[in-house]
């Protein structure tokens, strides 16, 4: 394992995926994250790319050609590149290969950059286009808090605050895909207490939210985790069946609609990066 630790945090990493796989606070020996219980979900906090969601019959194409990749993209299951910025900060990249190019035709590099601070960790992605056409994709995050973080606590004990109280309208799931079914959330002064049920019908898929930070939060004790995530335009909350864990889940791009014509250049919220440019966003979790 790869780690990072300050006074306060230890963090720890793995190469395979560039994935998150600890949030340990020093003084209590609490660890934030999910434990990654195969029995239930056997990841920890995963990278979506270079697509977000289920393709259409995991389907796409690009300039008449078809491809096919899985749901959610590659990038988790590829070992990546790792450098040592500080004793504070990491990178892991991860470019182009014959079997990327295979299934992606887009030459990419990508990276996942990690500092600490304080009691903060925060993940950049990194995008550079190094080809001379555009670059199409979609990143986002899949990490799993630990819902309770503590024994005596229990999942339904637990609540996600939201910074604007606001009534959230997410879309259902059909198929893996997004429907044009929509449900509402009704928050209680700004909180929803989980229920497993709540995920029963997979994620919670939202595309607005005017919150920019939800806090982890539950009634028993002061232990928790404030999760914010500027200029993610989707997101996601998601558990698997009656697992003890909340994801908290910024995206840049969505999963496929169920109408939708499998181009990949008419894809929601699909971003064109031009020749040579970079393109980065932040999510960060504090933990207390």
């Amino acid at each position: 394992m790869i780690s990072l630790e300050n006074e306060n945090i230890r963090v720890t990493f793995a190469e395979k995926g560039a994935e998150l796989r600890s949030i340990t606070a020093k003084a209590t020996g609490l660890d934030y994250l999910w434990k990654g219980d195969p029995a239930y979900w056997g990841k920890f906090s995963p990278v979506l790319f270079p697509v977000i969601g289920a393709l259409k019959d995991e389907t796409y194409y690009v300039e008449g050609k078809e491809y096919h990749l899985p749901r959610h993209g590659f990038a988790r299951d590829h070992d990546f590149v790792f450098e040592q910025i500080s004793d504070t900060e990491v990178l892991f990249t991860l470019s182009a290969t014959p079997d990327t190019l295979a299934v992606y035709p887009f030459e990419f590099v990508l990276g996942l950059r990690y500092t600490i601070s304080g009691f903060s960790v925060s993940c950049t992605y990194e995008v550079h286009n190094p080809a001379d056409q555009h670059l199409l994709f979609s990143v986002g995050g899949h990490p799993a808090f630990a819902a309770p973080i503590t024994d005596e606590v229990t999942y339904e004990d637990c609540y996600l605050e939201f910074a604007i109280d606001e009534s959230l309208i997410y879309h259902k799931i059909d198929n893996n895909l997004i429907s044009d079914q929509t449900d509402s959330l009704h928050l209680d002064k700004g909180k929803m207490f989980l229920k497993h049920s709540l995920f029963y019908d997979d994620a919670l898929v939202f595309k607005k939210m005017e919150s920019r930070m939800i806090t982890l939060r539950n009634t028993i004790n002061e232990y928790g985790l404030h999760f914010r995530f500027n200029d993610f335009p989707f997101f996601g909350i998601w558990a698997a069946r009656d697992a003890d864990f909340i994801c908290l889940e910024p995206w840049c791009g969505i999963a496929d609609g169920v109408a939708h014509n499998q181009q990949l250049s008419d894809k929601e919220g699909i971003i064109s990066l031009s020749p040579g440019e970079h393109w980065k966003r932040v999510w960060e979790v504090e933990v207390f």
